[in-house]
């Protein structure tokens, strides 16, 4: 099968859209940050879903920038860089609460509490060393990345107009959520930044209607003798 620029951008198109829909989703269904939650079937579905998510949406922006790295310049490099750490970042705390925080639950059941509540406003009672400093680092991430990579989209004229507005202003309610809501009604905010997502997505595929196929070359092609026959 030839592998073809189109087909690998057509592929992270469908990865941030199917990323987009299943944040917004998970906001719905996300079980409370309580000891009670951990050792439920639920969360472990939720978060091995949000794990999964949070690796689409890096394929996905990546594509989404290589889509416009001729016109991204330094402000949209700096954007995906930030918003790419963020869902590294994301990814690994998700692993870990899906499948190490409810096997720690047992035996030190206020350290999976206070892990487990990072992102849910709980002030924790165990020390947490740098892990304390996350819930600050992944929003510097977000919110900045977000920003960034939104602004540049904007400006590259590649992609939707709407949909990297919608980016910025899904970046920029998310403090102001977190400031003015509970936790419940914070985690809403995220449903913007979800369809923001999608919306790139669908924008990337439409993009590349009409684009010429680019095949990449394979191992063997690549190591044949280009030197033409006398």
């Amino acid at each position: 099968m030839s592998i073809t620029n189109s087909t690998l951008t057509r592929t992270a198109a469908v990865a941030v859209t199917v990323a987009g829909l299943t944040y917004a989703t998970i906001q719905f269904i996300h079980p409370e940050d309580t000891i009670a939650s951990l050792s439920t079937q639920a969360w472990m579905n939720v978060h091995i879903l949000s794990f999964t998510e949070a690796v689409l949406a890096l394929v996905g922006i990546t594509g989404i920038y290589l889509r416009q790295v001729r016109k991204f310049g330094v402000l949209g490099l700096i954007g995906y860089l930030m918003f790419g750490f963020f869902f590294i970042l994301q990814s690994a705390f998700n692993f870990a609460e899906a499948l190490i925080a409810p096997l720690i639950a047992v035996d030190a059941p206020q350290l999976a509490t206070d892990f487990a509540g990072l992102f849910g406003r709980y002030a924790p009672v165990t020390d947490l060393g740098p892990l304390a400093a996350l819930p600050q680092v992944g929003a510097i991430l977000y919110v900045g990345g977000a920003l960034l990579f939104g602004i540049a989209i904007i400006r590259a004229h590649v992609l939707s107009l709407g949909a990297g507005i919608l980016l910025i202003v899904a970046a920029a309610i998310t403090p102001v959520a977190g400031a003015l809501l509970p936790h419940t009604l914070e985690r809403m905010a995220a449903v913007p930044m979800g369809l923001a997502l999608a919306w790139l997505g669908y924008s990337l595929w439409v993009s590349m209607r009409g684009s010429k196929l680019s095949v990449l070359p394979t191992t063997d092609e690549s190591r044949l003798d280009r030197t033409p026959a006398v």
